[in-house]
C-alpha cells in the first residue's frame, strides 16, 4: 500500500502513544488507581492503527473490551481515556464505563463492550440502521478470536449476509482466548474461513504489518460502503501481556514464545520503514518522547478530575419522560430515603 511519509509518521506516533499508554495503564492499575478489569493490547498496535486508518470520519466503530488502543486511534484523547480508567467525571464515559467500556459517539465510536461477542449484534443493528436511513457509511466491528465460537457470531454474520449490511467483522486473532490457544478452542483455526458458511468475502493478513492491515481494511470497508457487502477480516497478531493485568500470561505459554514475537515487534517494523524514508533516528526518538509526555499529562489530568457524585449513579438509566421509573433508581428509593447511608458494619 502506497502511503505518504507524513501519513506513516502520524500512524507511527499513534502506535507509540498506544504502547506507552498501555505500559502506564498497567503501572496505574498496580498502584490501585484503576478499578475493575484492565485488558492491555501491547503488541497489537499495527492491527489497531491500520484498521482504524481505513475508516472514514463518519464510519461507525464497535469493539470488544480490549479497547484502549482503538479509542486512542479513533481520536479519543489520552486524557479522556485515562480519566475513564480512573473512574473520573472527565472520562470519555464520565467515569461510568471504565477500561472495558470506552466510547465517544461524537467520533462514531459506540464502545467498548464487556460481554464476549456481545458487540456483534450491536454492530449488526447499527449497520441495519444505516441501510434503513439510506446512509452511505460502514460499520467496523472488532472482536477477539474467542468470540468466533459464540452464538452471536453466527447470528450476526447470517443476518449481515441475508440483509446485505455494511459491516466488516474485524477478528483480532492474538492466538489466545484468555488462556486457551486457538488450536485448542477452534476446529477451524484459520478463522476467516468461517465466513464461507455465510457466503461472505474474507481475508487473512499479518496483523503486525501496518500497511497490509490498512490496505485490506480499506478494501473491505469500501465494499461495505459501496455495495453493502458484509465481510470478515482476520488479523493475526499477538499480545505481549496476559489476558488482563491480573494474568501473568505465563501459565499457558512460554517466555521464549513471547520473546520470539517481541523480536518481530510491529513498532520496530514501522520504525524501519520510516528510516528507509529518510526520517532520522533523532526524529524517531523524539516521537517516543512526545508519546511519553502526552501519557504523563494524561495521568495528571485524570488525577485532577473529580469522581462522579454517588447521587448521580442512576443518571442516564432511563430516557427523558420516564420520571416515574427514574425515581425508583434514586438512592434508597424502595424505602423512600433521599440519601445513601453507609452502615458501620454488617447487619447494622
Amino acid at each position: 500500500m502506497a502511503i505518504a511519509t507524513a501519513t506513516l509518521q502520524g500512524l507511527y506516533e499513534q502506535m507509540l502513544l498506544i504502547r506507552t499508554f498501555e505500559t502506564e495503564a498497567e503501572r496505574q492499575y498496580k498502584a490501585a488507581r484503576i478499578g475493575g478489569y484492565c485488558h492491555l493490547s501491547s503488541g497489537q498496535e499495527a492491527a489497531t492503527v491500520g484498521a482504524i486508518h481505513a475508516l472514514d470520519a463518519d464510519d461507525l466503530l464497535v469493539t470488544g473490551y480490549r479497547c484502549h488502543g482503538f479509542a486512542l486511534a479513533r481520536g479519543v484523547s489520552p486524557e479522556a481515556v485515562m480519566a475513564e480508567l480512573f473512574g473520573r467525571v472527565d472520562g470519555c464515559a464520565h467515569g461510568r464505563g471504565g477500561s472495558m467500556h470506552l466510547l465517544d459517539p461524537r467520533l462514531g465510536y459506540y464502545g467498548g463492550w464487556g460481554i464476549v461477542a456481545g458487540q456483534l449484534p450491536i454492530a449488526t443493528g447499527l449497520a441495519l440502521a444505516l441501510v434503513r436511513q439510506e446512509r452511505p457509511q460502514a460499520v467496523l466491528c472488532e472482536l477477539g478470536d474467542g468470540a468466533v465460537n459464540m452464538g452471536a457470531w453466527h447470528e450476526s454474520l447470517n443476518l449481515a449476509a441475508v440483509w446485505r449490511l455494511p459491516v466488516v467483522f474485524l477478528v483480532m486473532n492474538n492466538e489466545y482466548g484468555m488462556g486457551t490457544s486457538v488450536e485448542r478452542a477452534s476446529a477451524v483455526t484459520e478463522l476467516y474461513r468461517r465466513a464461507a458458511a455465510y457466503d461472505l468475502p474474507a481475508e487473512r493478513v499479518d496483523g503486525d504489518d501496518l500497511l497490509a492491515v490498512a490496505q485490506a481494511a480499506a478494501t473491505l470497508l469500501e465494499g461495505a460502503r459501496e455495495d453493502r457487502q458484509a465481510a470478515v477480516l482476520e488479523l493475526v497478531t499477538y499480545r505481549y501481556r496476559g489476558h488482563s493485568v491480573a494474568d501473568a500470561g505465563l501459565a499457558y505459554r512460554t517466555r521464549g514464545e513471547i520473546d520470539e514475537h517481541i523480536r518481530r515487534d510491529p513498532i520496530f517494523r514501522v520504525r524501519e520503514l520510516l528510516a528507509q524514508e529518510g526520517v532520522s533516528d533523532e526524529e524517531l526518538d523524539q516521537m517516543l518522547i512526545g508519546a511519553e509526555e502526552r501519557v504523563a499529562a494524561a495521568v495528571e489530568f485524570a488525577l485532577a478530575s473529580p469522581a462522579p457524585e454517588v447521587a448521580t449513579l442512576a443518571r442516564g438509566m432511563y430516557a427523558p419522560g420516564s420520571a416515574a421509573q427514574f425515581a425508583r433508581m434514586l438512592p434508597g428509593a424502595p424505602f423512600g430515603e433521599r440519601a445513601l447511608v453507609f452502615a458501620g458494619g454488617l447487619g447494622e
